[in-house]
């Protein structure tokens, strides 16, 4: 997962600061809702002087966006650095991966932009160009599980993939606005679901 400190940077070395104030939003989100994201409640967050964010950032549409397109970014990062470690090649490796990025999403920065992405996606209902970044892209997390769905004679292995990792991203909801972690067997059922059927079966 992409870190403060391994920011974009300018021509001098600096942290972009676009990126800096969207990510001092992802936490103002997390922390305080759709409600408390505000120009200078980002200003705080960044440790910058009030006025910045909407110098750069004039409007509070172009204010989410920025958030959004970010935390896609962040997301996409921590997904392809996951499904380039190794290969998927049992239901038990498959299992551990979901767990290990369900415990990321769940705790410390990854707990915080779990919080802002569902109150981003309860926005883009009504918000067309946040609905449009906030579909689910192609990465290396994603082409892993499929390559495994496939390579284990799943049928439909695209929509396997599509409908498992829509059911670990509910699960991380509802533990986010539960308690605690989930259990070994949640996640265990899920991947038998969607091997449920498969040649190698």
């Amino acid at each position: 997962m992409r870190r403060n400190e391994e920011r974009k940077r300018d021509d001098a070395g600096r942290p972009d600061r676009r990126t800096v104030l969207a990510d001092a939003a992802i936490g103002v989100l997390a922390d305080l809702g759709v409600r408390g994201l505000t120009h200078r409640a980002v200003d705080a967050a960044a440790g910058l002087p009030v006025g910045t964010t909407s110098a750069y950032l004039r409007t509070r549409q172009a204010l989410l966006t920025a958030l959004v397109r970010r935390l896609v970014e962040l997301d996409q990062g921590e997904l392809d650095a996951m499904g380039e470690q190794v290969p998927v090649r049992s239901a038990a490796e498959l299992s551990e991966g979901i767990a290990e990025l369900m415990r990321r999403r769940l705790s410390g920065d990854g707990r915080r932009r779990s919080l802002a992405r569902y109150a981003c996606a309860v926005e883009s209902v009504r918000d067309p160009e946040l609905r449009e970044i906030l579909v689910p892209r192609e990465n290396a997390g994603r082409a892993a599980v499929r390559t495994f769905l496939a390579a284990e004679g799943v049928a439909d292995p695209d929509g396997r993939t599509a409908t498992l990792l829509a059911c670990v991203d509910g699960l991380v909801f509802d533990h986010l606005v539960g308690a605690g972690e989930p259990g070994v067997d949640a996640i265990q059922g899920l991947v038998a679901a969607a091997l449920r059927g498969a040649a190698a079966s």
